[in-house]
């Protein structure tokens, strides 16, 4: 089996995860690992997001054994290149294909009206938001694909499958 690797990275609410639970579904979902970094980090592990996180090591287990065991492999999250960039290369390096790689880069006002939508809004504000913020923070990779605010769900969708059969 030839695991393609997707990953999906932006700032909180921009779009990111629910991208990636749409993608999973439209294709093959029980050949495809859907890796998100909060589930990683903050729900597993309880692992501050600095250098050195715990989260690092674990997230790259999970993606051998995606790469071992499905056809494909959805890593999303925030996940800001001061941390983990040499991670996401390093990972990307050891799958057979290059990985596709997204970022979803909205306004700071977009993703501040899209997190009051959400329903767990009150859990954190537009301070947390701002403190967790990261200003045009792409990998620079030369295959990485930019999301904007123009993109609708169905279109990133779209887009992500068709560069997956090209």
């Amino acid at each position: 089996m030839s695991a393609r690797l997707i990953i999906i990275r932006g700032n909180s609410a921009s779009g990111k995860t629910t991208t990636a639970q749409q993608l999973q579904l439209a294709l093959q979902p029980a050949q495809t690992l859907l890796i998100s970094q909060d589930v990683v980090r903050r729900d597993m592990l309880h692992a501050p997001d600095h250098t050195g996180n715990l989260a690092l090591e674990l997230i790259r287990d999970l993606a051998a054994f995606g790469q071992r065991h499905c056809q494909y492999v959805i890593l999303e999250g925030i996940l800001k290149s001061s941390v983990y960039r040499e991670m996401l290369l390093d990972i990307s390096a050891t799958f057979p294909r290059p990985a596709l790689v997204y970022y979803f880069d909205l306004p700071f006002s977009v993703t501040v009206q899209r997190h009051e939508l959400r329903p767990n809004a009150t859990a954190f504000g537009r301070r947390e938001l701002a403190a967790w913020w990261q200003n045009h923070d792409q990998l620079g990779t030369p295959n990485e694909t930019i999301f904007t605010q123009d993109q609708t769900l169905t279109q990133r969708v779209q887009q992500i499958q068709f560069d997956l059969s090209h």
